[in-house]
């Protein structure tokens, strides 16, 4: 079972220095993907925009400019209200949006209360399901004739067995 942390929140899209619009955003984060959050922004169109980006990316831009190339987030001051700021760059065009710092911040927060930083791996299950694709199937053992030799049973002669 995962444990999914999720939040609407109102970013702004920034379209010149001077002017923005209010883009309704999800913020989501799932247990069993940790690594990742996945934003989603709702432009008054049929079809949303969905973004997919380390959580780390976020984490760290929080608190310092960080991330290159599709994604970029660093934290900053307009007109007194505290904002982390995402660049998103795809071959669709750029868009730079601004997301309040505080509400991003707490989301953020309980996401890792769910998933510890370091911890990532253990929610992944990963270690449980080698195990699984690795345990052996009772009575499903090897199978050969009396006095034939497996397939791999040897190296030497240099030729394959089979």
């Amino acid at each position: 079972m995962h444990t999914v942390v999720e939040r609407e929140m109102e970013m702004r899209l920034v379209l010149s220095p001077e002017r923005s619009v209010a883009v309704p955003a999800r913020v989501r984060f799932r247990s069993d993907d940790p690594y990742a959050v996945h934003v989603t922004f709702h432009l008054g169109s049929e079809c949303p925009v969905h973004w997919t980006f380390a959580r780390e990316l976020l984490v760290e831009g929080v608190f310092r400019p960080c991330g290159h190339g599709d994604v970029r987030v660093w934290p900053t001051k307009i007109e007194r209200r505290e904002v982390i700021c995402l660049a998103l760059t795809s071959p669709g065009g750029d868009a730079l949006l601004e997301a309040p710092a505080m509400a991003l911040s707490a989301w953020l927060e309980r996401t890792l209360r769910v998933v510890p930083p370091g911890s990532e791996t253990e929610a992944l299950g990963i270690e449980e399901g080698l195990g699984a694709l690795l345990r052996p199937i009772p009575g499903d053992g090897p199978r050969s004739t009396p006095g034939q030799a497996e397939p791999w049973a040897s190296d030497e002669g240099g030729e394959c067995a089979w």
